[in-house]
């Protein structure tokens, strides 16, 4: 049932693009993409509502993406550390927005602590930060990196290691802004406590009964149903898509 703290009001400012994060929004629990997913990006494409991919993922992976799904938004990918605008006019650059170096020395110091953690095998293509499997608490990450300049959220699928003052929130801004765009004026939908920046400054912020408790949180409408099916029963709730 949709979180009745969290009823949705009457937004006033036209939603304008639509915000989504990949693993457990476009996809099932096996992190493959949802043919009901798919069809709602194209139809909001079709109508001209741009999308934009917000993602812990590589960015190889999430260029992929952006290929398969026919997106025409900017990419925000390994956590908000890079984006890009593939429709930017002439080629398109790719934008750093964190320094790799706090996320790897956080990883010596979690080995170092006897933590057995291991990186994901994408992080051979990871420029910005660590990613890690999720096998150790993020509790007892969390204390022996307490005081250090870096970040560690986990997201269902991994756990992210990264710059203080970095995140998905910040790269979406720069992303958006030579289209005229912030935040406020997208649906945003995710499932991850990385996802709850964006969902707090969104016009409209989804996530899902499988979201984290965070992400519920920070979001105006949790969907009844999960992953995929959240994510285009979320994105009729905003009123953006029919």
């Amino acid at each position: 049932m949709p979180d009745p703290r969290r009823t949705p009001t009457p937004y006033v400012r036209p939603l304008r693009a639509v915000v989504t994060d990949v693993d457990g929004t476009l996809t099932g629990p096996d992190r493959r993409l949802e043919p009901r997913a798919i069809a709602a990006v194209r139809r909001l494409e079709r109508a001209g509502i741009p999308v934009v991919l917000a993602t812990g993922n590589v960015l190889p992976i999430a260029v992929g993406f952006h290929r398969v799904l026919g997106t025409s938004g900017p990419i925000v990918a390994e956590n908000g550390g890079l984006w890009l605008d593939p429709s930017a006019p002439g080629r398109p650059s790719v934008q750093r927005e964190a320094d790799i170096r706090p996320a790897l020395a956080a990883f010596r110091a979690l080995r170092s602590a006897g933590l057995p953690v291991r990186r994901l095998f994408t992080d051979r293509w990871r420029e910005t930060e660590v990613a890690l499997e999720p096998t150790v608490p993020i509790r007892r990450i969390r204390a022996v990196l307490r005081g250090r300049p870096v970040l560690a959220e986990p997201t269902g699928f991994a756990i992210h290691l990264m710059q203080r003052g970095c995140g998905k929130l910040p790269a979406l801004h720069r992303a958006l802004a030579p289209r005229g765009l912030v935040p406020h004026d997208c649906v945003v939908l995710g499932d991850g406590d990385n996802d709850a920046g964006m969902l707090r400054e969104a016009g409209f912020g989804v996530s899902f009964r499988t979201g984290s408790p965070r992400a519920r949180r920070a979001a105006d409408y949790v969907s009844r149903a999960g992953y995929a099916g959240g994510f285009v029963e979320g994105l009729k709730a905003s009123g953006i898509l029919g």
